[in-house]
């Protein structure tokens, strides 16, 4: 049995192969035509899909897409009239576009499978709908290690739930309760989101990193005024305070004054109360996801937890719920988001519409998200020799880690370009950026002058598997990239005498740890754990300077720069590796160093990025 399940037309598109109930390839359609959070039809992700299986589209016995537009509609349709007449002037907006776009999803879809591949087959036999929380958390708990287990899903909105629990055991899933729009955590994590001059759907993770520069003082102003949270964490907005509803502004005129300005404008210096008020809707959060998940412990006696939706990648949450060791053991859907949804749906269809049983691995079955495109080493020179790039080619593992090791030392920033894809919003040692974690200064470095984005951002620390207890506070695995844990007091430095006392942005430039380039100002670290079992190479080099410095850790960020997704083939890598300041490329055994490249090449890739 084939399934191709499909996300689109709201952001971040992406194609799964599902085949005999098995993840095989994922991939998001931003990565091929470069667009970030491209919400298109996903048609190069799906033919990624069928050419890396060998396969054509008459091959695919049914393809399943993520949501169902009608109820999506109905939605919005009834927001606006429960508003009328507020919002009257950007329904009539709206209206032609859904009218002519959405509304149709059926048919859109339909049309586009006919014009990219034909009208030899049914497609209309062919095509199924799965319902959006329903996907997010088949995605969750079919691919999960666990036989059994509750399954929470939060996010913005999908056709009416914001937030739901479901039942998962063995190949069930059945939904126990849901929370409806307009009552949504994300969307009021995005309204912090939008007040504090950050882009909706893809800066809520900046408020979440900015959090710690703050004091969580508004906290007990948001509980009073904008959410009723009740005790088992079920909660109600006041949507008074809100306008998503009747339009594109999240907050509205009550917000503003509640908190005594108008929203922040984007790139305008951040201040004191922006961080006060990331750190308040941050702690605000935390609290609300912590009585839920007590509330499923407690009601439903589960002592697994699996969790999807956009909010399941706020990190920071995620280390509070492993804290309170609330469940036993929680997996969380690498792919959270609306991308991940394009699994969930092939895995509905598999397990729920068609009754077939599931196989469970012990690790769990994503492939260490490793499922996108790969590029065999002819491949790559070919490419390398059309662009004119200069290059080595190692020819031995050993030799290659060896080079890298040594550029790490001398504290150059490496683009390390490895395998297959990663499927999903992380970098995990496939397309990253990798640095020496014990410089002072390579988070500033690589904030301004690699990823051309704001100082404050931290960056992540990927460590050998069996090492993470002797470094971070986590006793558990965290291949993802999903569970912030704090740097063990053995680790840790002494604060120097006035640094304590430094305010906001200014706690930056201090060295908190033995690797100050992933601790975060309250000693925090978004970990990721790295197994010689998914991504071997990674491994062995993180084992190399182990050897050479004592330290299994090394930075590791997403290899693109602001704007611009993360990197798919080896053009994306040498662009982005000409277009900033990073010191050596890897791709597969060939080694770049930028020194030896043509000056008139590399200023004509900074120009591009700089225009971005």
């Amino acid at each position: 049995m084939k399934i191709l399940g499909i996300s689109a037309f709201y952001h971040d598109s992406a194609a799964c192969l599902i085949v005999d109930g098995k993840i095989v390839s994922a991939a998001q359609e931003e990565r091929f035509t470069r667009k970030k959070h491209d919400q298109n039809f996903p048609i190069n992700a799906i033919k990624f899909c069928l050419e890396n299986s060998l396969l054509v589209v008459e091959d695919i016995n049914f393809i399943v897409f993520y949501d169902k537009p009608f109820l999506k509609f109905e939605r919005i349709f009834e927001s606006y009239l429960a508003f009328a007449p507020r919002g009257f002037q950007s329904f009539l907006f709206s209206l032609p576009k859904w009218l002519k776009e959405k509304l149709f999803q059926k048919k859109i879809l339909l049309n586009n499978l006919e014009s990219n591949f034909g009208k030899a087959v049914n497609w209309k036999e062919r095509l199924l709908f799965s319902e959006h929380h329903l996907s997010h958390a088949a995605s969750a708990f079919f691919a999960s290690p666990f036989e059994e287990a509750a399954v929470l899903t939060m996010d913005g909105v999908g056709e009416w739930v914001t937030t739901s629990l479901a039942i998962g055991n063995k190949n069930s899933l059945i939904i126990k309760k849901e929370i409806s729009f307009p009552h949504s955590l994300g969307l009021l994590y995005s309204a912090f989101t939008y007040y504090l001059g950050f882009k909706v759907n893809s800066g809520e993770y900046k408020v979440m990193g900015l959090a710690p520069y703050g004091e969580p003082i508004y906290a007990r102003i948001i509980e009073e005024n904008l959410i009723f949270i009740k005790n088992d964490g079920s909660f109600r907005l006041d949507m008074s305070y809100f306008n998503y509803c009747t339009s594109l502004e999240m907050t509205s005129e009550k917000f503003h004054k509640l908190f005594g300005s108008m929203p922040r404008l984007p790139e305008s210096a951040l201040d004191q109360r922006h961080m006060d008020l990331a750190a308040s809707i941050q702690q605000v959060l935390e609290k609300v996801i912590l009585k839920i998940a007590l509330s499923i412990r407690n009601t439903t006696g589960q002592k697994n937890l699996c969790l999807a939706g956009g909010v399941a990648l706020n990190c920071v949450a995620n280390g509070k719920l492993i804290q309170e060791k609330i469940f036993d053991n929680i997996w969380i859907q690498p792919a959270a988001g609306d991308a991940g949804g394009a699994i969930g749906a092939g895995l509905a269809a598999y397990h729920l519409m068609m009754g077939l049983p599931r196989t469970i691995n012990v690790l769990d079955s994503m492939n260490g998200a490793f499922l996108g495109p790969s590029y065999k080493q002819s491949e790559v020179e070919d490419t390398l020799n059309k662009i004119g790039a200069k290059y080595e080619v190692c020819s031995t593992d050993d030799e290659l880690l060896d080079r890298v090791v040594t550029a790490l030392i001398e504290g150059k920033a490496v683009g390390w370009h490895q395998g297959r894809m990663e499927f999903g919003p992380r970098s995990l040692g496939s397309r990253s950026i990798i640095a020496d974690p014990r410089s002072p200064t390579v988070q500033k470095k690589l904030n301004l002058k690699v990823k051309y984005r704001e100082s404050f951002r931290p960056f992540a620390p990927s460590i050998l598997e069996e090492e993470v207890s002797n470094w971070f506070e986590l006793n558990q695995v965290s291949p993802y990239m999903l569970f912030v844990a704090n740097v063990i007091t053995g680790k840790r430095k002494k604060l120097l005498q006035g640094e304590n006392d430094l305010f906001g942005l200014d706690k930056i430039n201090v060295c908190r740890s033995e690797i100050p380039a992933v601790t975060h100002i309250d000693y925090s670290a978004r970990v990721q754990t790295v197994s010689k079992h998914t991504n071997k190479k990674f491994y062995d080099l993180l084992s190399k300077f182990n050897d050479a410095t004592g330290c299994p850790v090394l930075v590791n960020t997403s290899f693109n720069v602001r704007g611009e997704p993360i990197v798919c083939n080896p053009e994306d890598s040498y662009r982005c590796f000409m277009g900033s300041d990073i010191e050596l490329l890897v791709i597969e055994n060939c080694i770049l160093e930028k020194e030896l490249q043509n000056i008139i090449k590399r200023n004509t890739y900074f120009s591009t990025y700089a225009l971005d």
